[in-house]
């Protein structure tokens, strides 16, 4: 049984460190100048503190007339022009009235910003800042702030690590359905073989207050939409848009409330699957019909709609290479049906059908994005939108960014990252990924020759895959709740640190012990290193399990056709993507990253058997050889986490019991996880290199 009252339910927030006696002041007369549901939410957030926290008997007074307001501190909530202030902007300002009374005013031009002020308020109060003279104007960077669920309508999640949907709920016995999610690890359910767990009449979650407590999680931090289902949609998950469509408009109603609009992944060949049509060419005017008049039904049933998300022609799913078409001719068939409505199209650039043969080097599935959508900068109506991971793979643990960012200055882009921790320890280990996501944003591409052109500049949103499940802590490690906040904290404003963010989340969370703060921060800030270090080195990525992804498998990929390679033999690793001699990656690259990543001396030895077939002999710029900082790298990352165990086991009898036990078992699911990494990937490459550890530690 689930404890929505629990620490690991409340996330960030519990409210608990608000404490002051002045906040209370404040908390109990609220001014309001505007309404509509937004608002009452926001209403709601500032009368949970009240009563929940000040255990108040009072009832909160809401006014809605100035004059009503006398000799007391209240909050005023209103909407207006200021030009300081953009779309879901707001300012936060302590004021004076008329000599006496003291005034916490939040405004913004719309309802989304009053909210988003409201929450920053009430972060500020659990971290009991002075509110005395404050004034703060804060605007979202970005427009778009989205998150994107692998959702499938039976429940199951891909790549999902923390439970079954919180959206969907179809499943027959929910042990079975965990038996099965534990299998599988997170492979999306669809196998004939699983289907004895789950009907197939799929509905929405039974439990709408838990989705409600997961929209108030997300518009805490800012975001501002929700792709609600899988990118790989399947037949059933097509009637979304027609038979099924009560679920999209059940979820939307709960997500319109807290600012979020609700999107929607579409299946390119839904005119077929649904039997309505024989052909889902994007240049036939029955197909352009047809979603026309599906977008117009969709529309009349959810008038806020935000849009469709597309995966075409990649991993096997339809797109318009069927039809001889490319991109654009697809996208925006897409854009033009939804555009009299207001919504967007987000089209993936994850692409690469070019299934290779492992013996083939010249074909590199790293080009693969650049080159299906670099030609056709320009061509794409205004409202869609290419969605680009952040590297050119698949969220290894490392990766340069992807060179369309430094491109397609004609086209609407968005950066795609990932919460989930599919290639990071899939929520078994903890692994803080706001350092990698801030070095991602903060890449110079140099667009143009601009040397103020980073990819937060170069993108109108940001969209992730969510971490998100229904374990009592949401995210199936307590840690990996930081992730979730981080990342809205991120998509809202790009320069905030890694190190801020994580001292937010944890005086949200844990309090502000100080012994608590430097523990817990020590571990998130050291995580991603501690990961990269006992997983696959120098950038060369995979050497996981094939299928789950989890734990070491060295040659796992080495052999597929995925483009999964480190090209390891007797003398050497790594990928040669050289213009000279390699595949000629490294030329999508705006000079001087081009050159950068090139030439052998001055390609950063992080990314170095990314870009590199090197020898084992090949001296870093540490002073190391490659093979020796394969052997130290993968006993320190060991060694990190065993400190990591050492630093909260000082937590115990400081911090909530349950989220004691919970993190320190997976800390130790993690211990013997990183010491297969190391042994297995250590011999490797010693029976492979025959090459001797100069510290003489055991090696099987």
């Amino acid at each position: 049984m689930i404890d929505k009252k629990s620490k690991l339910y409340s996330c960030w927030l519990s409210y608990s460190n608000i404490k002051n006696s002045k906040y209370k002041e404040y908390l109990e007369n609220i001014l309001i100048s505007c309404k509509s549901e937004i608002i009452d939410s926001a209403l709601s957030e500032l009368g949970r503190v009240f009563k929940e926290i000040y255990d108040s008997k009072k009832t909160q007074a809401i006014c809605e007339n100035e004059k009503d307001i006398k000799d007391i501190s209240y909050i005023k909530l209103e909407k207006n022009q200021d030009e300081s202030l953009v779309n879901d902007g707001y300012k936060i300002k302590h004021e004076i009235i008329n000599g006496k009374n003291e005034c916490i005013s939040i405004s913004a031009k719309n309802d989304n910003g009053i909210l988003y002020g409201v929450f920053a308020l009430l972060r500020l109060l659990e971290q009991n800042k002075q509110l005395e003279g404050i004034e703060i104007v804060d605007n979202p960077e970005k427009d778009l702030r989205l998150i994107n669920h692998w959702d499938n309508g039976d429940g199951t999640i891909e790549r999902g690590f923390a439970g079954a949907s919180v959206l969907f709920e179809s499943c027959r016995n929910k042990d079975i359905m965990k038996e099965v999610m534990d299998e599988i690890g997170g492979i999306t359910a669809t196998r004939p073989a699983l289907r004895k767990a789950f009907n197939d009449d799929y509905k929405v979650a039974s439990d709408l207050d838990r989705v409600n407590d997961y929209a108030r999680m997300l518009s805490s931090v800012g975001i501002n939409g929700v792709i609600i289902n899988n990118t790989n949609v399947h037949e059933a998950e097509t009637h979304l848009m027609d038979s099924k469509i009560d679920i999209v408009k059940n979820i939307s109603d709960i997500f319109n409330k807290w600012g979020i609009k609700t999107y929607l992944s579409i299946n390119f060949a839904a005119p077929i699957t649904l039997k309505d049509l024989d052909t889902s060419d994007p240049l036939d005017e029955k197909v352009k019909e047809w979603w026309k008049k599906k977008v117009q039904y969709m529309y009349k049933v959810i008038p806020n709609l935000g849009g469709f998300m597309v995966k075409a022609d990649s991993e096997g799913r339809p797109g318009p290479f069927t039809y001889g078409r490319n991109h654009a001719d697809g996208a925006n068939m897409l854009g033009e049906a939804l555009a009299p409505y207001g919504g967007i199209l987000i089209w993936r650039c994850f692409v690469y059908n070019c299934k290779q043969d492992w013996r083939d080097h010249s074909i590199d599935r790293a080009k693969a994005a650049y080159d299906c959508f670099n030609p056709l900068d320009g061509q794409f109506v205004d409202n869609v939108y290419l969605q680009i991971k952040n590297g050119p793979l698949d969220f290894q643990v490392r990766e340069p960014v992807s060179p369309l960012f430094g491109t397609m200055d004609k086209t609407n882009k968005l950066l795609e990252l990932q919460i989930t921790q599919e290639y990071t320890g899939q929520q078994k280990h903890v692994c803080y990924l706001i350092p990698m996501w801030k070095e991602v944003l903060n890449t110079q591409t140099y667009a143009n020759g601009n040397i103020e052109s980073n990819v937060a500049k170069r993108v109108s949103g940001i969209n992730a895959i969510v971490n998100v499940g229904n374990d009592e802590n949401w995210t199936g490690h307590f840690l990996s709740q930081a992730n979730l906040y981080g990342y809205g904290r991120l998509a809202w404003n790009s320069d905030i640190t890694s190190e801020a963010i994580a001292e937010e989340w944890i005086t949200l969370t844990l309090g502000n012990n100080p012994v608590v703060m430097k523990n817990v921060k020590d571990i998130l800030m050291n995580s991603w290193e501690a990961y990269e270090k006992y997983t696959s080195p120098l950038g060369i990525g995979w050497m996981v399990a094939p299928g789950h992804h989890y734990g070491p498998d060295v040659d796992g990929y080495e052999f597929s056709p995925w483009g999964t390679y480190h090209r390891a033999d007797c003398k050497g690793v790594g990928i040669d993507r050289t213009m000279e001699t390699g595949t000629g990656y490294s030329g999508q690259y705006n000079e001087p990253l081009k050159s950068k990543y090139n030439n052998l001396e001055s390609c950063p030895d992080e990314l170095l058997l990314f870009f590199h077939h090197v020898p084992y002999t090949q001296v870093l710029k540490s002073g190391k050889t490659v093979i020796q900082h394969i052997y130290d790298t993968h006993f320190e990352g060991f060694e990190i986490v065993e400190k990591f165990i050492h630093k909260w086991n000082e937590l115990k009898d400081i911090i909530d019991e349950k989220v004691y036990e919970q993190v320190l078992e997976r800390l130790n699911i993690q211990l013997y996880s990183a010491r297969d990494w190391r042994d297995q990937v250590n011999t490797y490459f010693y029976r492979m290199s025959g090459i001797e550890d100069l510290k003489g530690r055991k090696i099987y």
